[in-house]
């Protein structure tokens, strides 16, 4: 069983993929080629975003929107600690500071009702990460910004697709920023990503800052980096878009069954606020580790009957030593909790109804075990 099976995904797409993959190879215009522009249109026009700008990765997503907003050495930017090491990375390497705010113990977004009171007169800018597919309470986030005059980057790594009041994911803020790697829920064969935005001057900003830059070949207006998609990336998402929404509501129904399968105490459940849609990037269960129940045996067993799982994430940024001297924390308990009981299922919109039996039949034996 694969945790996220592309295999399956390409043969049920495959003579789009190769269509598309053997136009650009017929074009030959690998860098900035038709299918970059084309993506760009379909992408924003999902989104309901003005502009779109396909980058390299989504970590160079996030990193090309702080420098378009101006961060500077020693400004602070508001975000959690229980998400992956990019979104607090990409602060520190223009000299930025993360301050990590708690997470919600159910949806394992950051905890908007401590946000207001971390602001200080160096603060720049709040990063609220779309943990496991579903949005942070963006509403509640962005009147904390305008109140405060901060602008707001949605990590949007996990959640293109979700919806938050009626809106999409990635048109909520500032800017948003999404990621195209592989298993994401919209992913190409490499690394990719896109920035969001409404504001033409920070997406002139972003466009240029992707070319090094240029706002005209070999005239550098301000410091920019080498974060262009490549076209063959593009094409690759341009094929998969075509059964993209059939794809999330596959992962909708597939979380909805996992959920009524897995009505056990000893487990917790992903929690989805009722005003607004996960895009499923992960089925995130908790293991609630006690004497007789521990997580790393479950998933041993797990992995003994052929099942995979991953754990997102098990150690908290504000505990990684990367980040120990150079962000600002102060308790993040609900954060270092979910880093010892979280545990991925396999998920995916080709995952069977055989195989996900297979995973819950696994986990149950395996809590069962445990107890003994």
């Amino acid at each position: 069983m694969e945790f996220v099976d592309l295999k399956a995904q390409y043969r049920a797409l495959k003579s789009q993929i190769d269509e598309r993959i053997h136009r650009v190879l017929d074009h030959g215009q690998y860098i900035m080629g038709p299918e970059v522009r084309e993506l760009e249109e379909k992408l924003a026009a999902y989104t309901g975003a003005k502009h779109c700008i396909t980058v390299a990765s989504g970590t160079e997503a996030l990193l090309i929107a702080l420098m378009a907003i101006g961060l500077r050495p020693g400004d602070e930017v508001i975000t959690t600690p229980f998400t992956f090491a990019a979104t607090a990375e990409v602060i520190v390497l223009l000299g930025g500071v993360p301050v990590f705010v708690d997470i919600e113990p159910d949806t394992c977004n950051i905890d908007v009702s401590l946000i207001e009171a971390r602001v200080t007169s160096r603060t720049r800018a709040i990063m609220p990460v779309s943990l496991y597919g579903q949005c942070a309470d963006m509403d509640e986030i962005n009147a904390i910004a305008e109140r405060q005059g901060l602008a707001v980057i949605e990590d949007a790594a996990q959640s293109f697709g979700a919806s938050y009041k009626g809106r999409k994911s990635c048109n909520l803020s500032t800017v948003g920023c999404t990621s195209f790697f592989p298993s994401k829920p919209l992913g190409c064969y490499g690394d990719g990503g896109a920035m969001f935005t409404n504001d033409d001057a920070l997406a002139q900003a972003c466009r240029e800052i992707r070319v090094h830059g240029q706002s005209a070949r070999y005239t550098h207006m301000r410091v920019g980096v080498g974060g262009r998609m490549d076209t063959l990336q593009c094409a690759v998402v341009l094929a998969k878009l075509e059964r993209f929404e059939w794809e999330l509501e596959r992962r909708s129904v597939l979380a909805s069954r996992y959920s009524a399968l897995l009505d056990d105490q000893r487990i917790g459940l992903p929690a989805v606020r009722s005003d607004r849609s996960s895009a499923w990037a992960q089925y995130t269960v908790r293991i609630h580790s006690g004497a007789t129940t521990s997580r790393s045996t479950v998933q041993a067993r797990l992995a003994s009957e052929g099942i995979p799982t991953a754990i997102h994430y098990p150690i908290a940024l504000h505990q990684q030593p990367a980040f120990a001297d150079v962000s600002i924390v102060q308790a993040c308990s609900a954060s270092e909790l979910a880093g010892q009981q979280v545990i991925s299922l396999p998920m995916g919109a080709d995952l069977t109804a055989s195989e996900q039996d297979r995973v819950v039949a696994a986990l149950t034996s395996a809590l069962r075990a445990e107890i003994k």
